[in-house]
């Protein structure tokens, strides 16, 4: 999932699923801090029938240059999310492996819903669907010509009354102190439904609240995606909109991969959490994460490779278009070990704050198209789920 992309479907021949995994040898030698982190999986629901969903996209991937390794192939193979026995496969392998939340992708359109089988069909109907807990990012970006983010008041206002009643009367729906977290990806867009006016922006989410409490909640939890609080207007939006937290899909958003065709994944995780840190990075870090007024909930990235979404293009003309959007540059070098390394500094920084934020994101459980998943694959196997177990599985 990024913003302004739209699904791309396309047939070729199949591929081959390998059934073993040779063993890898596991970095001993990272340093991992005691003490109790929230494991938060952000989850993208687009792995349905392979005939209309991204199954169909990655299965036929291409490499792109010398080296790279397309196509990924899902272990467990191309399996149907919506159905209750996958999902509560994917909720055993979480829930043993360290990872607390999944936090849904979630779609809604003046049109209604969109994509919300792996979670509607799927994750609630699974019978270990409370070994996990589950939340909401609304994804409000535009998808293709007519489904587009800035939704009418009505609907925002529809969309709060479908979230209450159907996800945070769950008993598994993530509450912080009590108060369900919701996530919003585009604020910029979110200002849009109500004409660029922060008072009836403000209005209707206070009307939200209200209607959260009603339902015997304490408050809402909002959580505002940090990409699209900008510098010039970042710290005035969260405090006019009360947002209680921040957080970020993909360290992408705020560190721009260096090199293409490759950027090296420890020069980009590093360079993030520079700017965690000391600012200088963009899309809400130009300053330091502490100086938000709110708190801010770590980042840590798997990979980076949406080049499957280029669809049926040659290494060439690929090659020729650095950017932008599913074009530009694939990150490598993000093998377990460096992963299972930048998770423990994550949870070094992350237990130097108060208990109640200590929160770390992860993209992403299964974002295979743009090369982000702990999901097992035929060549890692589960050594990515093994790496959040031995940082977080206390």
């Amino acid at each position: 999932m990024l913003v302004c992309s739209a699904v791309l479907l396309h047939s070729c021949k199949n591929h081959q699923v390998v059934s073993s995994v040779p063993d890898q040898p596991q970095d001993s030698s990272v340093a991992i801090p005691p003490g109790k982190v929230t494991v938060a999986c952000y989850y993208f629901p687009n792995w349905g029938p392979v005939a209309t969903s991204e199954w169909n996209t990655l299965k036929f991937a291409q490499p792109k240059f010398s080296g790279h390794a397309q196509p990924k192939v899902p272990l467990w193979g191309y399996e149907n999310e919506q159905d209750p026995a996958v999902m509560e496969k994917k909720i055993a392998a979480a829930s043993s492996h360290g990872i607390d939340v999944f936090v849904f992708d979630w779609y809604f359109y003046d049109d209604g819903p969109y994509l919300e089988k792996a979670l509607d069909s799927g994750f609630i109907k699974a019978s270990n669907r409370n070994n996990i807990k589950f939340a909401l990012m609304w994804c409000n970006h535009d998808v293709g010509t007519f489904q587009k983010g800035a939704v009418k008041p009505a609907t925002f206002d529809q969309i709060t009354d479908h979230i209450i009643e159907k996800y945070f009367k769950n008993p598994a729906y993530w509450k912080i102190d009590g108060c369900p977290f919701f996530s919003i990806y585009q604020f910029t867009t979110f200002l849009k439904t109500f004409g660029d006016d922060t008072t009836n922006a403000l209005t209707a989410l206070n009307h939200f609240r209200e209607k959260v409490k009603a339902a015997g909640f304490p408050d809402l939890h909002l959580d505002g995606s940090l990409w699209d609080l900008k510098a010039e207007s970042r710290d005035a939006i969260i405090k006019r909109l009360g947002i209680n937290s921040t957080s970020s899909y993909t360290w992408i958003h705020h560190i721009p991969l260096p090199d293409f065709p490759t950027s090296d994944y420890a020069q980009e995780a590093n360079a993030y959490f520079k700017a965690v840190e000391s600012g200088g990075g963009y899309n809400g870090l130009e300053t330091p994460a502490a100086t938000l007024a709110v708190p801010y909930y770590l980042n840590v990235s798997m990979g980076w490779d949406p080049s499957p979404r280029c669809g049926a293009v040659t290494a060439s003309y690929w090659l020729a278009h650095p950017s932008p959007y599913p074009f530009g540059p694939v990150m490598v070098n993000n093998t377990p070990a460096q992963f299972k390394k930048y998770l423990a500094k994550a949870k070094s920084l992350t237990m130097e704050k108060p208990s109640d934020q200590r929160i770390i994101m992860i993209n992403s459980w299964n974002e295979w198209g743009e090369g982000s998943y702990l999901e097992p694959d035929t060549v890692n196997g589960m050594k990515y789920l093994d790496a959040v177990k031995e940082v977080f599985g206390e």
